[in-house]
């Protein structure tokens, strides 16, 4: 039986080139999407290119979308391989401005709520078909920006990109992988965090460095780690990434 992976936002971006790499690889692929009009375009997209693809509607702000979600893939499936928490948001500029001082509660709320909130419901609703899987995977979409080794760092990298919201979210995202990995350490569930790059996306806006086409790598690869593969990392590529 082919494996089944769930990616949130996998309508465009690098959820969607995500799907595209699994989807070479044989994988059925369920897209998680806001608009299900939108992920139903995408998926025909992808059975175009000769893959299995297919969408459902998952909405982070909806308290009903992850047992919506468990449902769906439960009765058609029965289990899950491979959940991809890809989808994310940024309600501040990333780049050039400290909102530290002037973020609003309302920004960290919904920020915290689609980054944080969200992935840990959407993942702790999933896991009990993540444990029937013979090697189940879990991929967390972060952030360089959440890393508090770089951003603190003398001459940071990343020094200009202060969104506190965003940054902090992403933060604690990778504080969940880290437990969480932890608690399943004795299971066949491999958790992971990945930075995919400063990627030319909605959220990641024009002057990113990265296109695309190429933004799928990391997830691909902790998608489809074997059982020596790494628990509890934070990685870009092949590259482990400090905390």
């Amino acid at each position: 039986m082919s494996k089944v992976a769930f990616i949130t936002g996998g309508n465009r971006g690098i959820g969607f080139e995500t799907a595209k790499a699994l989807g070479a690889q044989g994988v059925n692929l369920i897209l998680g999407c806001r608009v299900l009009a939108k992920g139903q375009s995408a998926a025909k997209e992808l059975q175009g290119m000769g893959f299995k693809a297919e969408a459902i509607a998952y909405d982070a702000s909806d308290e009903n979308s992850a047992s919506n979600v468990y449902n769906y893939i439960d009765q058609k499936y029965g289990e899950l391989d491979i959940l991809i928490n890809n989808a994310g948001m940024l309600a501040e500029d990333l780049v050039g401005h400290n909102s530290s001082i002037s973020v609003s509660q309302d920004v960290l709320k919904e920020t915290f709520n689609t980054n944080l909130f969200a992935v840990v419901a959407l993942t702790q609703k999933l896991l009990p078909l993540l444990m029937k899987s013979v090697a189940g995977r879990v991929v967390n979409l972060s952030s360089i920006v959440g890393s508090l080794t770089i951003q603190s760092m003398e001459n940071s990298p990343i020094d200009a990109a202060k969104a506190f919201a965003y940054n902090a979210s992403k933060t604690a995202l990778n504080a969940f992988t880290i437990h969480l990995a932890h608690e399943l350490k004795d299971t066949k569930i491999k958790v992971n965090s990945a930075h995919p790059g400063w990627v030319k996306t909605e959220l990641g806006g024009p002057y990113a460095p990265m296109e695309v086409a190429h933004s799928y790598k990391t997830s691909l690869r902790l998608a489809t780690l074997d059982d020596h593969g790494p628990t509890g990392g934070f990685f870009h590529e092949a590259e482990r990434m400090p905390w």
